[in-house]
């Protein structure tokens, strides 16, 4: 039965900084610290940073502006809120695949949170720096059963537990802590690469650009990081954005969420790049494996003279990686927690029982098609783990997306957008930035997002 109330049970966030720390927190995650220096390794650096910061300026802060209209004028769920806005018609079919995307991607992503929670345990007792061979000891550990499992579950049951909690006790609570933290020990840990012996070599690699390296593979690079890394078109946004005071400016919080968010994956590339390029043999764009066996392999030959120091620096990073994952999954989480509340006035603790038990499951699929499971692949010749990533990335993000921005850009009636630009007409910006909003939401971000959708395809 549904709740006949369904912001009866509804928080909100108490302050402007608990809204930007909670929302930027939902988009930096691994893709910033881990995908980013990969995608800018493999695409020339300085050339692929260039054109990433133009895109998450003309596509990334639109976008997040449009699903804050969305999620703070319905006041509800991602699904209800298609509902209320647009009743009896299939738009609110966008929110239910939103919700879908987040299952699949919180199942998956727990299980790599899982082998960082992991690392950062070896890091701190030491085990880390005793490993000869880095690419068979992730191996080893990767494909196990019972161990990347166990950390898969204890980083699900954390998340769980600030969920609980609810809005401003837990989400936001835990953002103005976490948040800090990770820029803190990120500062830290790019002022400690910065004195390597290749750093200079590093910062010549981010800082000057090649304009040769760009093309359109690598236009259509930084398109896709800017719109995956910003965690557009999930719901995650709008959901945070359901929990909006009447007077929060959406404009200036995206463009506040979208240059934290730039800044941590642009840090991330001044902690890794100098490392990379102190180290002999190492390529810059070392792909996925760069965090599980290249950076560990870096950090024990660069420290091996003074090993309190490789330490710290180890343990620090995979701390830091520990905190982006979790202010992810903490909103990935809530998307679906909020449906179960709003929609049906289940309580809290129960909706959240209902969302980490889905989770586990699917989670313990994905983990065991490293090991067990790896030759079942009942998904045209794919794993768990790997058919939920091509299913989430591949289709339900890029599509949603551009549902989102047909949506905002031409479904809902002008003068409501205008009206949560404004605050009901109580903030006051030149006309051209309305023309160029409606601009970038109806022609730019479709096109752009199509593009990335057939590239990602295609690749």
């Amino acid at each position: 039965m549904e709740s006949s109330n369904p912001t009866f049970h509804r928080g909100n966030f108490a302050t402007r900084l608990g809204i930007v720390l909670a929302t930027a927190g939902s988009s930096v995650g691994l893709g910033n610290i881990w995908r980013f220096p990969v995608e800018t390794g493999a695409n020339g650096g300085a050339a692929f940073i260039l054109i990433y910061l133009l895109c998450v300026i003309f596509l990334g802060v639109p976008m997040m502006t449009a699903e804050f209209i969305i999620g703070r004028r319905a006041h509800t769920d991602i699904a209800s809120a298609y509902q209320r806005l647009a009743p009896r018609q299939p738009w609110y079919i966008t929110g239910y695949a939103g919700m879908l995307c987040v299952t699949l991607i919180l199942s998956y992503y727990s299980v790599v949170a899982g082998w960082v929670l992991k690392y950062a345990v070896d890091a701190a007792t030491g085990t880390l720096a005793s490993v000869s061979d880095t690419a068979a000891y992730f191996s080893d550990f990767s494909t196990s059963t019972w161990t990347p499992l166990f950390f898969a579950l204890v980083f699900l049951l954390l998340t769980h537990i600030i969920i609980v909690r609810g809005v401003q006790n837990g989400i936001e609570r835990f953002s103005k802590l976490l948040m800090p933290l990770l820029l803190i020990i990120m500062l830290l840990l790019a002022i400690g690469s910065l004195t390597m012996s290749g750093a200079a070599a590093g910062v010549e690699f981010l800082l000057k650009p090649d304009f040769s390296k760009i093309d359109s593979s690598v236009v259509l690079s930084a398109l896709g990081q800017a719109f995956f890394s910003l965690s557009i078109a999930i719901g995650c946004l709008s959901t945070y954005a359901s929990y909006f005071k009447p007077d929060v400016p959406l404009m200036k919080t995206a463009a506040n969420v979208v240059g934290i968010d730039t800044v941590v994956a642009i840090l991330s590339g001044f902690i890794i790049f100098p490392a990379v390029f102190s180290v002999a043999g190492v390529a810059p764009d070392a792909g996925p494996g760069l965090v599980f066996v290249t950076l560990p392999e870096i950090f024990n030959s660069l420290f091996r003279s003074v090993p309190w120091l490789g330490y710290g620096f180890s343990l620090m990073f995979y701390v830091l990686l520990v905190l982006a994952a979790l202010t992810s999954t903490i909103s990935m989480h809530e998307e679906v927690t909020a449906f179960f509340v709003d929609r049906y006035g289940t309580s809290r603790r129960r909706a959240a029982v209902y969302m980490t038990a889905t989770t586990i499951v699917l989670a313990t699929l994905c983990s065991l098609s490293f090991g067990p499971l790896a030759d079942f692949r009942p998904f045209f010749g794919r794993g768990f783990f790997d058919a939920f990533n091509d299913v989430t990335a591949l289709w339900i993000m890029p599509l949603s997306g551009i549902v989102l921005s047909i949506f905002v850009g031409w479904r809902l009636p002008k003068s409501l957008v205008i009206e949560e630009l404004t605050n009901h007409h109580t903030l006051h910006y030149p006309d051209w930035l309305f023309h160029g909003f409606f601009f970038l939401i109806r022609w730019v971000a479709p096109i752009a997002i199509c593009l990335i959708f057939l590239n990602e395809l295609l690749s």
